[in-house]
């Protein structure tokens, strides 16, 4: 079964850090692209950043939302198998509940969720 339990958040004052972790269990990571989305009260959730790759033979890529490029930075290691979100510069819009998330490689979408950590950004 696999289990993704999401840890980092807290608050901070806008233009601070912080980094966000995720642990994985229960999957092969190097068979998984890894996401990070997030949901503020009262909106959709949506995408933050993705570490993904299209077959375990070819290197990770990275992708990220407009709103979050040059700010956010995502990273793992199948050594750990955890993945990461390194978040710098925070704003009080990027205040949400944060949630990892993991596709199976050739999944059209991502089924494993994890319950989120809250991440509160104040001006």
């Amino acid at each position: 079964q696999v289990q993704l339990v999401e840890s980092g958040g807290g608050l901070v004052q806008a233009g601070g850090s912080l980094r966000l972790a995720c642990a994985a269990s229960g999957l092969t990571f190097s068979r998984y692209s890894m996401a990070w989305f997030r949901q503020a009260p009262g909106k959709e959730r949506e995408f933050v950043a993705a570490i993904w790759r299209t077959d375990e033979n070819t290197y990770y890529v990275d992708s990220y939302a407009d709103s979050v490029k040059g700010r956010f930075t995502i990273s793992g290691g199948s050594a750990k198998n955890t993945v990461y979100l390194q978040m710098n510069s925070l704003k009080p819009e990027d205040t949400a509940l944060y949630y990892c998330a993991g596709r199976r490689i050739g999944a059209s979408e991502y089924s494993s969720w994890g319950q989120g950590t809250q991440v509160t950004v104040s001006s």
